[in-house]
């Protein structure tokens, strides 16, 4: 494959092909990474919070963000911003777990400010996210490691 020109998917949308570890950073051509999500994969509400805490759990929030993603691409309406901001807490550790604290703490509070005041629906602990998210943008600029971080999803 020509690698000056952009890798490209079935329907021509730009795709890089680019192989990614685990916080989703490109890595160099016939590198192994951490195998991407399958985009455009619909799940019930329960099986996206168990894909995603996997996910979470095993350090790649980046990973976990686009599960969400897929969740709320697919999913009713009135769930878009439960959705949205479960991916923007995701991604938010990703930056931070990445080193760029200014970018995560940002992503980590517009995260949490989407999903407040959502209820608890599926058994997701909003309150506790939105708790988490706070203190972990407040911490922005310490090491973060991301599956020591992972927030717990659903209420204990």
């Amino acid at each position: 494959m020509d690698r000056t020109s952009r890798d490209r998917d079935g329907e021509g949308r730009a795709r890089s092909g680019r192989p990614r570890d685990g916080l989703g950073r490109p890595l160099p051509y016939g590198v192994e990474g951490v195998p991407r999500q399958p985009e455009g994969v619909v799940r019930a509400p329960g099986e996206t919070v168990r894909e995603a805490q996997r996910l979470l759990d095993a350090g790649m929030p980046f990973h976990a963000h686009e599960v969400f993603e897929d969740a709320w691409k697919s999913g009713p309406a009135g769930e878009r911003d439960l959705w949205q901001g479960l991916a923007q807490l995701s991604v938010g550790l990703t930056h931070a777990a990445r080193g760029n604290a200014d970018g995560g703490a940002r992503l980590l509070l517009r995260g949490a400010a989407r999903i407040s005041g959502q209820g608890d629906p599926y058994g997701i602990d909003v309150g506790g996210l939105v708790r988490w998210a706070r203190a972990l943008a407040e911490r922005a600029g310490e090491v973060t490691d991301a599956a020591a971080e992972a927030p717990r999803l659903l209420r204990p």
